[in-house]
């Protein structure tokens, strides 16, 4: 199995993307020149302290850039540096397809990965239905707090078997009628506490 190498300092790059709220405060790591493709990452609920260094986010990052993929973090509207307020998912939508933009005109027309944890994979169900991911990778979707939409059926969609902020139920309850496959993280939480590295090996596994 793939082993998870540190990301070098010298590849992390402080970006300002120009978002329709404003400045979008964005962190970008790229492995080089042998990309396979481009990975977004959406963070949390930024009502709830959700930003781009959740350790979530930051494992997920970690990974795809292990993979092969040129990560971008950005800080939704309202957090940290970036501009606005937040929009319950309707302009934080707008906010990755800048990104997104942003990094299509840096790095080409590359396979498009998109990710996001809790509030993060609501926004990307909303983010996939204007774009075409080759994958998209949803964990402990927020399904019980906001509208998911119905999402392609090559998506990844992993969760905690004890998550305490979205019931597993509620999601299978969501991705039951779509027919999707859920992966179950045994023990884990929604934050994952100790199994970070087990949500690791399962992207690797299903991704690598």
């Amino acid at each position: 199995m793939m082993q998870l190498r540190p990301m070098p300092p010298a590849t992390l790059e402080r970006l300002t993307i120009d978002g329709p709220a404003g400045a979008l405060e964005t962190d970008l790591n790229d492995p080089g020149e042998l990309r396979r493709g481009i990975a977004i990452v959406a963070h949390p609920n930024p009502v709830q302290g959700g930003t781009k260094d959740n350790k979530v986010v930051t494992t997920l990052a970690k990974t795809f850039f292990n993979l092969g993929y040129p990560v971008l973090r950005p800080n939704f509207r309202g957090v940290g540096a970036s501009a606005g307020t937040f929009d319950r998912g309707i302009g934080e939508t707008e906010d990755v397809l800048a990104v997104i933009r942003y990094a299509q005109q840096r790095f080409g027309e590359l396979p498009l990965l998109l990710a996001g944890f809790s509030f993060g994979a609501f926004v990307q169900t909303r983010v996939a239905q204007t774009v075409a991911p080759s994958r998209l990778v949803l964990v402990g979707a927020a399904v019980n707090r906001f509208p998911a939409e119905t999402v392609p059926e090559h998506t990844l969609v992993i969760h905690g078997e004890h998550d305490d902020v979205v019931p597993l139920s509620a999601v299978m309850d969501w991705a039951r009628p779509q027919r999707l496959p859920v992966v179950v993280v045994p023990g884990g939480e929604h934050f994952f506490h100790g199994r970070l590295d087990l949500l690791s090996r399962i992207l690797l596994d299903r991704l690598g």
